[in-house]
């Protein structure tokens, strides 16, 4: 890896191949605590060792043969290592594994394993978070707004949960996939959302975790494809993915959608995300199922990149697309967006006044309280604007983010 420091190679390693190893690891081995434990620990030798003796031509192999020494002296020591070695024999001299599943991804097995509906959706969304976001369980706490240690022992308990229940390594047959799919899509959405803006770090963008959901997303587009909402959280993805180069200054600050360079925008994933849209658009009209939620979020998406400057914006349409949404998912965060959309067709006044109702569900969400400091400022309010604006880069945990929020606050007059 020419043109970096041995420490910006470990890190840019880390967010490609640790996803890859824990599951490639948790096949071969059938244990996620040995996957995850002898994943940390290669990258751990790679930052005591290379340092000394330099990165080794082929980093990502040298970590893959070092996790499964790791894996394989563990599993050594344990008290119940005899079958256990023997596995492990088997699995280093490359006897190939038996089949697993219709789809032969190490990864896309393990975001099933961590999505099954054993398991509450926060411990689902942390445990694929960790085993293939490669993110620290301080990091993933930041996101989920708990402390370290509450977070620690729910990814314990939830990996626990998998070993005790014999919960199997693979993608579920045609009979059972169908009723798990939500779930799943649901965690690959929180897994682009972290990635899109993340929750905490110095990065205020996971490219790593984007692109993990993206490649998850067109595997199960595979595997479903007549699937509507499997096809519209794709399309959902890759119309907001399209504007990544136009979401962060140069200076590192968050730059809004209606401030965006729209020439900057990836017309290649514009029109993917479009195609798909259209798609389901064809599939409705002829009798199929009605849109669900993530088809509603690709069309609001649709309309947004859909027009050459913001001003253009059709925001009654999109009021309209959050208020069938709000029929399918009346949560606080959609009724949120939906009066911000309200805003701008009714006027700050009447947008403002549908969030202040949310306040008792949405008072330790950042962007609850920047979505009022905006309204506010409109409205000519500025000192109750500064207030919002203080609470919501409180509250804040993306850099970029609270780099623009800082900026807004100060421009306030008065």
């Amino acid at each position: 890896m020419t043109g970096f420091t041995v420490e910006q190679a470990i890190t840019r390693l880390h967010q490609e191949e640790w996803g890859r190893m824990v599951a490639g690891l948790a096949r071969r081995f059938g244990d996620l605590d040995v996957a995850e434990e002898a994943t940390a620990e290669a990258f751990v030798a790679a930052a005591e060792r290379w340092p000394r003796e330099g990165v080794p031509p082929n980093p990502g192999g040298w970590l893959a043969t070092t996790a499964a020494r790791k894996a394989i002296d563990r599993l050594r020591r344990e008290s119940q290592r005899d079958a256990k070695q023997r596995e492990a024999r088997i699995v280093y001299d490359d006897t190939p594994p038996e089949p697993t599943g219709p789809v032969e991804d190490d990864r896309l097995r393990l975001i099933f394993t961590c999505c099954h509906p054993a398991l509450a959706m926060e411990a689902r969304v942390a445990l694929t978070l960790r085993l293939l976001g490669g993110l620290t369980v301080a990091e993933i706490a930041r996101a989920f707004l708990v402390q370290e240690a509450t977070m620690a022992r729910r990814i314990t308990r939830a990996k626990a949960k998998i070993s005790a229940a014999r919960i199997p390594y693979r993608v579920p047959s045609a009979d059972d996939l169908r009723e798990r799919i939500a779930g799943v899509l649901a965690v690959v959405y929180l897994v682009f959302n972290e990635g899109y803006l993340a929750g905490a770090g110095d990065e205020p963008v996971r490219v790593d975790l984007t692109d993990e959901a993206i490649r998850l997303g067109r595997l199960l587009r595979a595997l479903l494809p007549e699937h509507g909402e499997v096809a519209g959280l794709l399309a959902l993805m890759l119309l907001i993915d399209a504007r990544r180069a136009a979401r962060v200054s140069r200076t590192g600050e968050l730059v809004t959608l209606d401030e965006q360079d729209r020439g900057a925008w990836d017309r290649t994933l514009l029109a993917e995300g479009n195609a798909l849209l259209r798609e389901r658009i064809e599939a409705v009209a002829t009798g199929g199922d009605p849109p669900g939620r993530y088809q509603l979020l690709a069309a609001i998406n649709a309309v947004h990149t859909g027009v050459p400057s913001a001003r253009d914006t059709d925001w009654s349409t999109i009021a309209a697309l959050y208020g069938r949404l709000v029929l399918l998912d009346p949560s606080p965060i959609v009724r949120l967006n939906r009066a911000v959309a309200v805003a701008e067709v009714d006027g700050p006044g009447v947008g403002l006044a549908e969030i202040d109702r949310l306040a008792g569900a949405l008072d330790g969400y950042h962007a609850f309280h920047a979505a009022r400091a905006d309204l506010l400022r409109r409205l000519g309010r500025g000192g109750e604007s500064r207030a919002a604006y203080d609470r919501a880069i409180g509250l804040a945990g993306n850099s970029a983010e609270r780099a623009y929020l800082t900026r807004r606050r100060d421009q306030l007059v008065g």
